[in-house]
């Protein structure tokens, strides 16, 4: 037996006896499998089991997800992040009603021009649905692969790629592909994770070079590292007779198309006196009619991937007025608008009357 055939062997037993329970395994309803893959990128499977069982029931096909409207789908999608995941999966959905009949395409090439799917999503569809020999490549099998074959090459370089992609394609199974995809990506969620691998009870310790160069915990090599930047926002919270303010976002920035509460951008913290004064303030306070300041959360801090957001919420009470730019919304509508989970983490904490984070 050869080392490829050894490896995919073991794989697939390890799978058998140690694969979680998952809803989007074991069918192959192409649609219900593009969504949980959709949904598992950048998001751990335990968070997003209940997202996944939510966007199915709110929309069962592709039909439903075509016809709702981008708040809608951004409404369910809410506390998941990365929120251009979900206004690719509506507009997707769109182009499936449009160009395939309403039919999920059946080849690789027409699944990997639906928006948003990339080569991995459009492997995992294929290989899933269809059972077609299309490998997958993720974070889990780029980690199972660089230690397996001892693979220094950075995996975020083009080298790196081409080079995984062609071991990746010599490993396929091609009479079972499904199910060695589902095992080598399973295999490195579980066993060879990132830290503190289980190395002590491999089934192909004898065949990981790795483990053998000692160097499990340095692989998979990176490149680069991802610059992080620091935005400093200061959101105001008007509660006008039970009536508060949200505005949308616009194009190009995180949180494309969400709603938030008034916002000044600064570039650095600054104290309140200075964010009062501000020009914009005034503009958004113009209309508003006795203002008073009832609060100032603390610092809360908001990570993203390549972003640290810095916030504070001021929170006014008032007698009346609009805000031009604005929607006025009564307080007890503000759950039917998709918010980013920082906001959301504020209204929950203000319904409670607890301004602390």
């Amino acid at each position: 037996m050869d080392t490829h055939q050894h490896i995919r062997q073991e794989l697939k037993k390890w799978y058998a006896a140690n694969k979680r329970d998952l809803p989007w395994r074991e069918i192959n309803d192409p649609y219900k499998i593009w969504i949980s893959e959709i949904i598992l990128q950048q998001t751990r499977v335990a968070q997003g089991h209940d997202y996944y069982l939510r966007f199915i029931s709110q929309f069962p096909d592709v039909k439903s997800l075509a016809a709702a409207s981008e708040d809608e789908v951004l409404r369910i999608w809410q506390g998941l992040g990365y929120y251009s995941r979900a206004r690719n999966l509506h507009q997707a959905a769109g182009q499936i009603m449009s160009e395939h009949g309403g039919e999920f395409p059946r080849t690789y090439e027409q699944v990997r021009q639906l928006k948003g799917i990339g080569d991995y999503t459009a492997a995992a569809i294929c290989s899933f649905a269809y059972n077609m020999p299309y490998p997958v490549l993720d974070g889990n099998v780029f980690r199972v692969l660089s230690r397996l074959f001892g693979i220094q090459t950075p995996i975020d370089t083009t080298e790196g790629k081409k080079e995984f992609t062609h071991i990746s394609q010599m490993l396929m199974d091609k009479r079972e592909p499904g199910t060695y995809n589902q095992a080598i990506m399973e295999f490195g969620a579980l066993q060879c994770t990132p830290s503190n691998a289980a190395c002590h009870k491999c089934p192909l310790l004898e065949t990981c070079a790795a483990a053998r160069m000692h160097m499990v915990d340095k692989l998979p090599a990176k490149a680069n590292r991802t610059k992080v930047s620091d935005r400093y926002f200061n959101y105001f919270f008007f509660n006008v007779n039970e009536y508060t303010f949200l505005q949308k976002r616009g194009n190009n920035d995180i949180w494309k198309h969400l709603y938030e509460l008034p916002l000044i951008e600064t570039d650095t913290a600054v104290p309140t006196e200075e964010i009062l004064q501000h020009p914009e303030f005034i503009r958004y306070t113009d209309k508003l009619s006795g203002l008073i300041l009832n609060n100032v959360s603390d610092e809360i801090k908001h990570v993203l991937s390549h972003q640290r957001i810095h916030a504070r919420f001021f929170c006014f009470n008032c007698n009346s007025g609009e805000i031009d730019s604005c929607r006025k919304i009564a307080l007890t509508d503000l759950k039917q608008y998709a918010v980013s989970r920082l906001t959301e983490k504020f209204l929950e904490k203000f319904m409670c009357g607890n301004l602390r984070f």
